[in-house]
C-alpha cells in the first residue's frame, strides 16, 4: 500500500496529522507481516471430486501453515460470495450457519440458499456418517509447530445450480474466515494444479478434476485495536521489578478499548458478571481484572540465578482473563542465548528459524494433561517453567539488560514490551559516584597536612 500526495503541502500537513493517526498507520503496515513467521498463513483448498446433473462435489481442506498461531474455541468460521446463483444441497463435516431463502423449491430442500453462506465446522462426537476426514473439531485447529496434525480441518460440499465443466465453473469470490474473531484477510481464488490422492493400497494415485487456493494472512491490529498481553521484568541483581507498562492494553475507566474490567475484590460483583456477561458481550471480549496495564496475559521474565557455566530464567503466564481459559496456549521469545538453551522445565520447546542458521527464537507451550491448559484469572490461573542457559563467553552479559527477551509473542499476537531504559540494571551500572561534602572537606584537609611537612 502506498499514499499519494498531491503537493509538498500535504505531505507536510500528513506529517502534521496527530501523533495517534501516525501510529495507527504504521501499526497497520508493520502489524500485517511476522518477521518470525514471514511464510505463514491459512490455505483453504477446494478439490472437485465429481461432477453432478447441476454442478459438482468438493472437498474443502483449511491447513493452518501458521508456526505458532492457531484457532480457539469457538472455532473458525469460513464464508463466502456465490459468483452466480449456486446453491448447497448436502454438506457432510460442515454446516452452513443459516440455511436462507430455500421457497422456490419442491421436495428437495437444498441445505442452504444463501448467496454468501457461512460455513463452520461440526462439533467432536458428530455421528460417522456425516464425518469425512479432519472434520469435527469444533473449529479448532492446531499451530503448525505444535502438532501438525491437528493444524488441518475439512468438509465436503455439494454445489447446485453451478458448472458442470472446468470451463463453465465459477470460483467463488470475497472470502472471509473468523477465528474465531476478525484479524484474517483472505485474497482471490486461483486455480492451481489438480491435487493428487494416494489411496490406501498406496498403488494408485488419482487426482482432483479442478483445485483452487484460497491464502488467508493474519494481522494483529485487525484482529484488536489494542494488544492483549504486556511483559513485566525482574532479576537477582536488582531489586527492582519492571511492571507492565500502564495502559499497555488499555486503561481504567475506557471500555471502548479492551471491555470491562472487574475488581476482585468484589467477589459477589465479579461472581456475577463472569456467569452474566451482559447482552451484547462477545464470548471472545476480554472480562479482565482492574489492572494498571489491563491486559488479559501478562508474561514476567525474573533472571533468577547466576553460575560460573550457565544461567537460569523463570518465566511465568498469568491469565486476567475472567472470560477465558487458553487452551493449547504457547509463547515465543526471541533471545540471541537461545541458540545455548541447554534444558527446559515443564515446558515444550521448539526453535524457530525462519533465517536460516539465525538460532535466537523458541517458542514455548504446555505439557498436554499438565499445563497445557491457562487457567482463568484467579488463583490457578498461571503457569510457569525455568530455562537454563549455557553461556557463551563472547556475547554473555548482564549489562543493559542483555538478559532480557528482545520480543515476546503469545498466541501469536506481539506483547508490549516495557522501555528499554526501565529494564534492571547492574547495580554499578550507570550510576554517578556521588560524593559528599564531608569527603572533599576530608580530602582538602589530608592534601594540606601533607603539603606543609613536604
Amino acid at each position: 500500500m502506498f499514499f499519494r500526495f498531491s503537493s509538498p503541502f500535504a505531505i507536510r500537513s500528513f506529517l502534521k496529522s496527530p501523533p495517534c493517526i501516525l501510529l495507527f498507520v504504521l501499526f497497520s503496515f508493520t502489524e500485517a507481516y511476522d518477521p518470525l513467521d514471514p511464510y505463514g498463513n491459512i490455505t483453504i483448498k477446494w478439490d472437485i471430486i465429481s461432477w453432478t446433473p447441476d454442478g459438482y462435489v468438493a472437498v474443502v481442506t483449511m491447513n493452518n501453515f501458521q508456526q505458532y498461531r492457531h484457532i480457539s474455541e469457538p472455532g473458525w468460521s469460513l464464508g463466502w460470495t456465490w459468483a452466480k446463483k449456486e446453491v448447497i444441497w448436502s454438506m457432510v463435516g460442515g454446516q452452513t450457519t443459516e440455511q436462507g431463502d430455500c421457497s422456490k423449491y419442491k421436495g428437495n430442500i437444498p441445505h442452504c440458499c444463501k448467496k454468501n453462506p457461512v460455513v463452520v465446522d461440526l462439533l467432536p462426537g458428530t455421528p460417522y456418517n456425516q464425518q469425512i476426514a479432519n472434520c469435527c473439531k469444533g473449529g479448532v485447529l492446531s499451530s503448525w509447530a505444535q502438532d501438525q496434525s491437528k493444524a488441518v480441518s475439512a468438509f465436503q460440499v455439494s454445489v447446485g445450480s453451478a458448472g458442470t465443466t472446468n470451463k463453465t465453473v465459477k470460483l467463488p469470490k470475497d472470502f472471509t474466515l473468523k477465528a474465531p474473531g476478525p484479524g484474517y484477510t483472505c485474497g482471490p481464488a486461483t486455480i492451481v494444479k489438480p491435487t493428487l490422492f494416494i489411496q490406501p493400497d498406496k498403488r494408485r494415485v488419482t487426482q482432483a478434476l479442478m483445485t483452487w487456493n484460497v491464502t488467508c494472512t493474519y494481522s494483529q491490529f485487525l484482529a484488536q485495536r489494542t494488544p492483549s498481553c504486556c511483559v513485566s521484568l525482574s532479576s537477582f541483581y536488582n531489586d527492582t521489578v519492571v511492571p507492565c507498562t500502564t495502559c499497555a492494553c488499555g486503561c481504567q475507566g475506557n471500555s471502548s478499548q479492551l471491555g470491562e474490567c472487574v475488581d476482585p475484590d468484589s467477589s459477589p460483583h465479579l461472581q456475577s458478571v463472569v456467569s452474566n456477561p451482559g447482552p451484547g458481550k462477545s464470548s471472545i471480549t476480554p472480562l479482565v481484572r482492574c489492572t494498571r496495564h489491563m491486559c488479559p496475559i501478562r508474561v514476567h521474565w525474573h533472571v533468577k540465578l547466576n553460575y560460573k557455566e550457565y544461567w537460569r530464567v523463570k518465566v511465568t503466564v498469568t491469565n486476567f482473563n475472567y472470560g477465558m481459559n487458553y487452551s493449547n496456549w504457547n509463547l515465543v521469545v526471541q533471545h540471541p542465548n537461545f541458540d545455548n538453551l541447554t534444558q527446559l522445565f515443564s515446558f515444550n520447546y521448539k526453535s524457530i528459524t525462519p533465517y536460516g542458521s539465525i538460532n535466537d527464537t523458541a517458542m514455548l507451550w504446555g505439557v498436554k494433561f499438565y499445563n497445557d491448559f491457562l487457567m482463568q484469572a484467579g488463583p490457578l490461573g498461571n503457569v510457569q517453567s525455568e530455562l537454563l542457559f549455557r553461556k557463551d563467553k563472547s556475547t554473555f552479559t548482564f549489562d543493559k539488560g542483555w538478559a532480557f527477551p528482545r520480543r515476546v509473542y503469545f498466541n501469536g499476537d506481539v506483547c508490549v514490551m516495557p522501555p528499554p531504559d526501565s529494564y534492571p540494571w547492574l547495580p554499578n551500572a550507570g550510576s554517578k559516584q556521588e560524593v559528599s561534602l564531608l569527603a572533599l572537606v576530608m580530602s582538602s584537609l589530608v592534601a594540606l597536612v601533607l603539603y606543609a611537612y613536604a
